[in-house]
């Protein structure tokens, strides 16, 4: 059984959002579910800083000992931070998927998008 914090927003696409803060801004990172599917990571290709992001485009992608994935925006805004600890140890995604493993942080286009995401319970009945 993977593990899904109740605090947190999802995608279909096996991303988790943060709410928003005061700033409005959220961290995105990949979920427990699909660090486990990948297997061991060993590279995440993540858009720098000022890029403007679409709501369910692809932003970069996560490199696995299996397989390539995508990496699809959750929501639109602009990237203000991206986990630069990651470009010498990609394997946070897989120890600390909602903690140091995190992507990126999205200032937010629309301050209600995370509204518009999976709750807990709605992504826990997705990948059961």
């Amino acid at each position: 059984m993977s593990n899904i914090p109740e605090d947190l927003s999802y995608t279909a696409e096996h991303e988790w959002v943060t709410a928003p803060n005061s700033d409005g801004v959220v961290r995105v990172g990949i979920t427990d579910f699909a660090q486990d599917a990948l297997g061991d990571v060993v590279y995440a290709q993540m858009p720098e800083v000022g890029t403007k992001i679409t709501a369910n485009e692809v932003v970069g992608e996560v490199e696995s000992t299996k397989s390539v994935s995508d990496i699809y925006a959750p929501v639109s805004g602009e990237v203000v931070a991206r986990n630069d600890s990651l470009d010498t140890d990609s394997a946070l995604i897989n120890s600390d998927p909602y903690g140091d493993g995190w992507l990126i942080e999205v200032k937010l286009a629309e301050a209600d998008a995370v509204e518009s995401l999976l709750s807990a319970s709605e992504y826990e009945q997705q990948v059961g």
